[in-house]
């Protein structure tokens, strides 16, 4: 009996052949496959991994697996391969598929290699994730003459980090804020903002900070959940919220819920820029109390 990854990748060999997937067209993503197909996530992993291997699809950042556009794939040589050469391979898969996707084994396939030479570079995928993060910030460094004032340097720092988000929707998520990991480009961060917030003692500097880093980051983990969301259904944000309605009617009729009632009557247009921009403002808002002393 052919195994169901196999079956998967005939089929998505015949698209492809037959023009029904053209050059640069996304491909049926893993939970796709898994719902289109009635398998388990590893097979529908294991098809792709397949079609890349034989150069047919290749992965887009914010995109996901496209169909290729028949140049040769990467190769290389265990003698070319440097740690920093495992990390953008690995950044390049997390871009494009999340972070899920990343694993030593893939990476060497994408880069030609053999799995265990990646070892003598990075001793394994936490690691490798710390490194990625790093990389990642190193992209947008932060300006050697801040902004005047504190508020204009918690903003600046603040979409900036914003950018980097969503050019890496994996990377908020990689980054913890209860046990930090050793990131010298992150750490240029944490400095930034506690030179801004110079003057308040040493716990409610500490708590300023985390508190505007936790805002940022914890709006910006839905970016990749978003995305994943997005490319799984075809649907964007409204046009999901549309298919709700007929769910969310009954629950506004409850005569418990008014405000709730009152608020699914407005056409608001739901947009994590958006949230980001006003809930940085108003947590500023808030932090200037601290910062500023009142007049008397």
């Amino acid at each position: 009996m052919t195994h169901p990854y196999a079956r998967i990748v005939t089929e998505l060999r015949r698209r492809i052949a037959s023009g029904e997937l053209r050059p640069g067209d996304r491909v049926p993503s893993t939970r796709q496959l898994t719902q289109e197909w009635g398998v388990a996530m590893a097979t529908a992993t294991k098809a792709l991994t397949t079609l890349r291997q034989e150069g047919l699809v290749r992965a887009v950042q914010g995109v996901g697996t496209v169909v290729a556009d028949g140049r040769s794939p990467r190769t290389g040589t265990e003698q070319e391969l440097t740690r920093e050469r495992i990390v953008r391979a690995a950044i390049e898969i997390a871009d494009g598929e999340g972070l899920a996707a990343v694993s030593m084994r893939r990476i060497a396939t994408d880069l030609g290699v053999a799995t265990m030479s990646l070892y003598r570079h990075v001793p394994g995928k936490d690691d490798l994730v710390v490194l990625m993060a790093d990389a990642a910030i190193a992209e947008e460094p932060l300006p050697d003459v801040p902004p005047p004032g504190w508020r204009e340097r918690l903003e600046y720092s603040s979409r900036l980090q914003w950018r980097l988000y969503h050019r890496h929707r994996w990377l908020a998520g990689a980054i913890s804020m209860t046990r930090p990991q050793a990131l010298p480009n992150a750490i240029q961060h944490t400095e930034w903002s506690l030179r801004a917030l110079a003057g308040l003692d040493p716990k409610t500097m500490l708590y300023a900070y985390l508190t505007v880093f936790g805002f940022v980051r914890g709006v910006a983990v839905n970016l990749e959940a978003e995305a994943q969301a997005e490319q799984d259904t075809g649907l964007t944000p409204d046009e999901w919220m549309e298919t709700q309605e007929g769910l969310l009617e009954p629950l506004a009729a409850n005569g418990d819920l008014p405000a709730f009632r009152e608020l699914i009557t407005h056409d608001i247009d739901f947009d994590l820029d958006d949230l980001f921009e006003f809930g940085l403002a108003r947590l500023l808002d808030g932090l200037e109390k601290l910062l500023v002393p009142p007049m008397r």
